[in-house]
Protein backbone atom coordinates (compact mmCIF):
# COMPACT_ATOMS: atom_id res chain seq x y z
CA UNK A 1 0.00 0.00 0.00
CA UNK A 2 2.97 2.66 0.96
CA UNK A 3 4.67 1.14 -2.56
CA UNK A 4 1.86 2.64 -4.71
CA UNK A 5 1.63 6.23 -2.64
CA UNK A 6 5.17 7.15 -3.12
CA UNK A 7 6.38 8.20 -6.53
CA UNK A 8 10.61 8.28 -6.93
CA UNK A 9 10.04 11.38 -9.42
CA UNK A 10 7.56 13.60 -7.63
CA UNK A 11 9.90 13.20 -4.56
CA UNK A 12 13.42 14.01 -6.62
CA UNK A 13 10.90 17.46 -7.82
CA UNK A 14 10.15 18.55 -4.07
CA UNK A 15 14.09 17.22 -3.10
CA UNK A 16 15.47 19.83 -5.47
CA UNK A 17 12.59 22.44 -4.36
CA UNK A 18 14.00 21.98 -0.89
CA UNK A 19 16.86 22.71 -1.84
CA UNK A 20 16.29 26.07 -3.92
CA UNK A 21 14.65 26.77 -0.47
CA UNK A 22 17.75 26.87 0.79
CA UNK A 23 19.25 28.94 -1.86
CA UNK A 24 16.86 31.46 -1.80
CA UNK A 25 17.48 31.63 2.04
CA UNK A 26 21.19 31.99 1.45
CA UNK A 27 20.54 35.16 -1.06
CA UNK A 28 17.92 36.45 1.31
CA UNK A 29 20.67 36.96 3.83
CA UNK A 30 22.97 39.06 1.43
CA UNK A 31 20.26 40.97 0.55
CA UNK A 32 19.14 41.81 3.86
CA UNK A 33 21.95 44.15 4.50
CA UNK A 34 21.39 45.58 0.83
CA UNK A 35 24.10 43.93 -0.76
CA UNK A 36 23.12 42.59 -4.47
CA UNK A 37 25.30 39.77 -5.15
CA UNK A 38 25.11 37.16 -7.98
CA UNK A 39 27.95 35.21 -6.92
CA UNK A 40 26.32 32.78 -5.12
CA UNK A 41 26.35 30.30 -7.91
CA UNK A 42 30.38 30.35 -7.74
CA UNK A 43 29.63 29.54 -3.92
CA UNK A 44 27.67 26.74 -4.53
CA UNK A 45 30.43 25.45 -7.18
CA UNK A 46 33.15 25.89 -4.46
CA UNK A 47 31.00 23.66 -1.48
CA UNK A 48 29.86 21.25 -4.17
CA UNK A 49 33.81 20.51 -5.91
CA UNK A 50 34.92 21.02 -2.17
CA UNK A 51 32.79 18.01 -1.03
CA UNK A 52 32.54 16.09 -4.63
CA UNK A 53 37.02 15.81 -4.05
CA UNK A 54 37.03 15.19 -0.21
CA UNK A 55 34.91 11.72 -0.53
CA UNK A 56 35.80 10.79 -3.89
CA UNK A 57 39.17 11.25 -3.90
CA UNK A 58 40.25 10.94 -0.49
CA UNK A 59 37.25 8.92 1.41
CA UNK A 60 36.22 11.55 4.13
CA UNK A 61 32.69 10.39 5.38
CA UNK A 62 29.98 12.27 3.37
CA UNK A 63 28.13 14.07 6.31
CA UNK A 64 31.80 15.13 7.04
CA UNK A 65 32.60 16.26 3.79
CA UNK A 66 29.49 18.53 3.36
CA UNK A 67 30.21 20.41 6.31
CA UNK A 68 33.77 20.86 5.61
CA UNK A 69 32.99 22.04 2.03
CA UNK A 70 30.11 24.64 3.42
CA UNK A 71 32.51 26.15 6.11
CA UNK A 72 35.27 26.59 3.64
CA UNK A 73 32.75 28.03 1.14
CA UNK A 74 31.69 30.15 4.45
CA UNK A 75 35.56 31.22 5.05
CA UNK A 76 36.04 32.58 0.99
CA UNK A 77 32.69 34.45 1.18
CA UNK A 78 34.31 36.54 3.92
CA UNK A 79 37.53 36.99 2.02
CA UNK A 80 35.74 37.95 -0.79
CA UNK A 81 33.23 40.20 1.29
CA UNK A 82 36.00 42.60 2.58
CA UNK A 83 37.06 44.23 -0.80
CA UNK A 84 32.81 43.91 -1.85
CA UNK A 85 32.70 46.25 1.17
CA UNK A 86 33.74 48.89 -0.88
CA UNK A 87 31.55 48.49 -3.84
CA UNK A 88 27.39 48.79 -3.92
CA UNK A 89 24.87 48.09 -5.96
CA UNK A 90 25.07 47.43 -9.52
CA UNK A 91 29.17 47.28 -9.25
CA UNK A 92 28.84 45.19 -6.20
CA UNK A 93 26.89 42.51 -8.57
CA UNK A 94 29.26 42.74 -11.39
CA UNK A 95 31.85 41.99 -9.13
CA UNK A 96 30.48 38.79 -7.78
CA UNK A 97 29.27 37.69 -11.00
CA UNK A 98 32.26 37.94 -12.08
CA UNK A 99 33.57 36.18 -9.41
CA UNK A 100 31.63 33.01 -9.93
CA UNK A 101 32.38 33.12 -13.60
CA UNK A 102 36.56 33.02 -12.62
CA UNK A 103 35.58 30.29 -10.67
CA UNK A 104 33.93 28.38 -12.98
CA UNK A 105 36.61 29.01 -15.79
CA UNK A 106 39.11 27.61 -12.95
CA UNK A 107 37.21 24.43 -13.01
CA UNK A 108 37.53 23.75 -16.16
CA UNK A 109 40.84 24.41 -16.56
CA UNK A 110 42.04 22.64 -13.77
CA UNK A 111 41.76 19.30 -15.19
CA UNK A 112 44.09 17.53 -12.95
CA UNK A 113 41.48 17.99 -9.81
CA UNK A 114 38.21 18.65 -11.86
CA UNK A 115 38.32 16.84 -14.61
CA UNK A 116 37.50 19.98 -16.81
CA UNK A 117 34.60 19.95 -18.46
CA UNK A 118 34.14 16.86 -18.39
CA UNK A 119 32.95 16.94 -14.62
CA UNK A 120 33.38 14.60 -11.75
CA UNK A 121 31.14 11.58 -11.60
CA UNK A 122 30.30 8.62 -9.28
CA UNK A 123 30.11 10.99 -6.34
CA UNK A 124 29.14 9.48 -3.46
CA UNK A 125 25.18 9.61 -3.63
CA UNK A 126 23.04 10.68 -0.40
CA UNK A 127 20.03 8.35 -0.77
CA UNK A 128 22.75 5.19 -0.86
CA UNK A 129 24.31 5.95 1.69
CA UNK A 130 21.66 6.24 3.45
CA UNK A 131 20.39 2.95 2.58
CA UNK A 132 23.65 1.39 2.85
CA UNK A 133 24.01 2.40 6.38
CA UNK A 134 20.11 1.21 7.23
CA UNK A 135 21.46 -2.52 6.14
CA UNK A 136 24.02 -2.36 8.11
CA UNK A 137 21.73 -1.88 11.17
CA UNK A 138 19.57 -4.73 10.15
CA UNK A 139 17.11 -2.42 8.64
CA UNK A 140 15.61 -3.61 4.96
CA UNK A 141 13.35 -1.24 2.72
CA UNK A 142 11.27 -4.76 2.24
CA UNK A 143 10.17 -4.71 5.77
CA UNK A 144 7.44 -1.47 5.40
CA UNK A 145 6.71 -2.27 1.58
CA UNK A 146 9.23 -0.37 -0.12
CA UNK A 147 11.45 -0.84 -3.12
CA UNK A 148 15.03 0.39 -2.58
CA UNK A 149 14.54 3.42 -5.31
CA UNK A 150 11.41 4.05 -3.39
CA UNK A 151 13.18 4.20 -0.08
CA UNK A 152 16.35 6.44 -1.08
CA UNK A 153 13.91 9.33 -2.67
CA UNK A 154 12.05 9.09 0.80
CA UNK A 155 14.94 9.10 2.92
CA UNK A 156 16.69 11.53 0.86
CA UNK A 157 13.47 14.01 1.03
CA UNK A 158 13.54 13.66 4.99
CA UNK A 159 16.80 14.55 5.07
CA UNK A 160 16.44 17.73 2.83
CA UNK A 161 13.08 19.04 4.83
CA UNK A 162 14.42 18.58 8.18
CA UNK A 163 17.42 20.68 6.97
CA UNK A 164 15.39 22.73 5.21
CA UNK A 165 13.23 23.57 8.37
CA UNK A 166 16.01 23.96 10.37
CA UNK A 167 17.52 26.54 7.89
CA UNK A 168 14.33 28.33 7.98
CA UNK A 169 14.40 28.47 11.84
CA UNK A 170 17.13 29.39 12.28
CA UNK A 171 17.24 32.49 10.22
CA UNK A 172 14.05 33.10 11.51
CA UNK A 173 15.43 33.26 15.34
CA UNK A 174 18.36 35.48 13.41
CA UNK A 175 15.72 38.19 11.86
CA UNK A 176 14.31 38.78 15.78
CA UNK A 177 17.82 38.89 17.13
CA UNK A 178 20.41 41.94 17.38
CA UNK A 179 22.12 40.58 14.16
CA UNK A 180 18.70 40.64 12.19
CA UNK A 181 17.81 44.07 13.49
CA UNK A 182 21.19 45.17 12.81
CA UNK A 183 21.02 43.95 8.90
CA UNK A 184 17.84 45.49 8.23
CA UNK A 185 19.18 48.83 9.63
CA UNK A 186 22.23 48.84 7.54
CA UNK A 187 19.62 47.88 4.31
CA UNK A 188 17.33 51.06 5.38
CA UNK A 189 20.09 53.61 5.71
CA UNK A 190 23.57 52.80 6.28
CA UNK A 191 24.86 56.23 6.88
CA UNK A 192 22.37 56.86 9.93
CA UNK A 193 22.94 52.71 11.54
CA UNK A 194 26.75 53.74 11.60
CA UNK A 195 25.91 57.04 13.55
CA UNK A 196 24.35 55.06 15.69
CA UNK A 197 27.11 52.54 16.52
CA UNK A 198 26.42 49.54 14.38
CA UNK A 199 29.80 47.98 12.95
CA UNK A 200 29.20 48.00 9.49
CA UNK A 201 31.93 46.39 8.56
CA UNK A 202 31.39 43.76 10.99
CA UNK A 203 27.42 42.95 10.01
CA UNK A 204 28.38 42.91 5.96
CA UNK A 205 31.11 40.41 6.24
CA UNK A 206 28.95 38.72 8.73
CA UNK A 207 25.90 38.29 5.72
CA UNK A 208 28.12 37.73 3.15
CA UNK A 209 30.14 34.57 4.67
CA UNK A 210 26.76 33.46 5.98
CA UNK A 211 25.23 33.60 2.89
CA UNK A 212 28.49 32.07 1.13
CA UNK A 213 28.12 29.08 3.69
CA UNK A 214 24.32 27.89 2.78
CA UNK A 215 25.07 28.23 -1.05
CA UNK A 216 28.06 25.88 -0.70
CA UNK A 217 26.26 23.93 1.45
CA UNK A 218 23.05 23.81 -1.23
CA UNK A 219 26.03 22.88 -3.56
CA UNK A 220 27.50 20.20 -1.30
CA UNK A 221 23.92 18.54 -0.90
CA UNK A 222 23.61 19.18 -5.21
CA UNK A 223 26.70 17.37 -5.69
CA UNK A 224 25.95 13.97 -3.13
CA UNK A 225 22.09 14.22 -4.72
CA UNK A 226 22.70 14.16 -8.98
CA UNK A 227 26.09 12.48 -8.10
CA UNK A 228 27.67 13.74 -11.27
CA UNK A 229 28.77 17.81 -11.49
CA UNK A 230 30.00 19.80 -14.29
CA UNK A 231 31.20 23.41 -14.17
CA UNK A 232 28.12 23.87 -16.76
CA UNK A 233 26.54 23.44 -13.49
CA UNK A 234 26.96 26.67 -12.08
CA UNK A 235 27.34 29.23 -14.66
CA UNK A 236 25.34 32.67 -15.37
CA UNK A 237 21.91 30.91 -15.19
CA UNK A 238 22.45 29.57 -12.14
CA UNK A 239 22.95 32.85 -10.86
CA UNK A 240 20.39 34.73 -12.36
CA UNK A 241 18.49 31.64 -11.31
CA UNK A 242 18.81 32.00 -7.43
CA UNK A 243 18.07 35.84 -7.42
CA UNK A 244 14.98 35.69 -9.55
CA UNK A 245 14.08 33.63 -5.95
CA UNK A 246 14.26 36.59 -3.99
CA UNK A 247 13.39 39.17 -7.00
CA UNK A 248 10.05 37.01 -7.46
CA UNK A 249 8.83 36.38 -3.83
CA UNK A 250 10.59 39.28 -2.49
CA UNK A 251 13.76 39.89 -0.29
CA UNK A 252 11.56 42.17 2.73
CA UNK A 253 10.73 38.83 4.54
CA UNK A 254 12.66 35.33 4.61
CA UNK A 255 9.10 33.96 3.23
CA UNK A 256 9.56 35.85 -0.06
CA UNK A 257 12.62 33.45 -1.55
CA UNK A 258 11.29 30.15 0.01
CA UNK A 259 7.90 31.04 -2.41
CA UNK A 260 9.93 32.26 -4.97
CA UNK A 261 11.69 28.86 -5.16
CA UNK A 262 8.85 27.03 -4.86
CA UNK A 263 6.82 28.61 -7.47
CA UNK A 264 9.79 28.98 -9.92
CA UNK A 265 10.68 25.34 -9.17
CA UNK A 266 7.45 24.03 -9.41
CA UNK A 267 6.46 25.80 -12.77
CA UNK A 268 8.32 23.78 -15.14
CA UNK A 269 6.54 20.86 -13.95
CA UNK A 270 2.83 22.17 -14.49
CA UNK A 271 4.53 23.95 -18.14
CA UNK A 272 6.61 20.63 -19.62
CA UNK A 273 5.68 21.72 -22.90
CA UNK A 274 7.30 25.16 -22.95
CA UNK A 275 9.81 24.58 -19.97
CA UNK A 276 13.02 25.19 -22.66
CA UNK A 277 11.51 28.56 -22.53
CA UNK A 278 12.00 28.97 -18.55
CA UNK A 279 14.63 31.46 -18.76
CA UNK A 280 12.17 34.04 -21.36
CA UNK A 281 9.59 33.51 -18.96
CA UNK A 282 11.47 34.20 -15.59
CA UNK A 283 13.00 37.46 -17.70
CA UNK A 284 9.39 38.02 -18.54
CA UNK A 285 8.07 37.40 -14.68
CA UNK A 286 11.28 39.94 -13.93
CA UNK A 287 10.02 42.52 -16.67
CA UNK A 288 6.59 43.08 -14.98
CA UNK A 289 7.67 42.51 -11.38
CA UNK A 290 10.11 45.43 -11.84
CA UNK A 291 7.53 47.28 -13.31
CA UNK A 292 4.50 46.83 -11.05
CA UNK A 293 5.61 45.38 -7.59
CA UNK A 294 9.35 45.90 -7.10
CA UNK A 295 9.23 44.54 -3.22
CA UNK A 296 8.02 41.02 -5.07
CA UNK A 297 4.85 39.21 -4.21
CA UNK A 298 5.60 38.82 -0.68
CA UNK A 299 6.67 41.53 1.53
CA UNK A 300 5.79 42.52 5.58
CA UNK A 301 2.07 44.30 4.31
CA UNK A 302 1.47 40.69 2.82
CA UNK A 303 2.61 38.73 6.16
CA UNK A 304 0.54 41.17 8.18
CA UNK A 305 -2.63 40.77 6.43
CA UNK A 306 -1.74 37.25 6.13
CA UNK A 307 -1.47 37.25 10.18
CA UNK A 308 -4.36 39.31 10.51
CA UNK A 309 -7.15 37.23 10.72
CA UNK A 310 -5.28 35.08 13.79
CA UNK A 311 -4.39 38.34 16.00
CA UNK A 312 -8.01 38.91 15.50
CA UNK A 313 -9.03 35.51 16.94
CA UNK A 314 -6.81 35.57 20.04
CA UNK A 315 -8.16 39.35 20.63
CA UNK A 316 -12.00 38.21 20.59
CA UNK A 317 -10.37 35.05 22.88
CA UNK A 318 -8.97 37.78 25.44
CA UNK A 319 -12.12 40.01 24.98
CA UNK A 320 -14.53 37.08 26.17
CA UNK A 321 -12.36 35.85 29.10
CA UNK A 322 -12.49 39.64 30.14
CA UNK A 323 -16.02 39.93 29.71
CA UNK A 324 -16.73 36.72 31.76
CA UNK A 325 -14.40 37.67 34.67
CA UNK A 326 -16.63 41.26 34.84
Amino acid sequence: MLSELINPYYLQVATFILLNIILGVSIYITLGTGQLSLGHAGFMSIGAYTSAILTLNYNVPLILGIIIAAVFTGFIGVLIGFPALRLQGVYLAIATLGFGEVIRVLFINWEGLTNGAIGIRSIPHLGREILSFSNSLGFSPEMIGLKNNQFISLAVFLVLLMISIGVIWFFIRQSNSRIGRAFASIKMDEEASEAMGINITYYKILAFGQGALLAGFAGALYAHLTAYISPSDFDYHRAVEILIFAIFGGSEVIWGPIFGAIFLSTMPEFLRVISEYRFMIYGALLVLMMAFRPQGLIDMNVVNWIKRPRLKKKEGKHGTGNKKDK
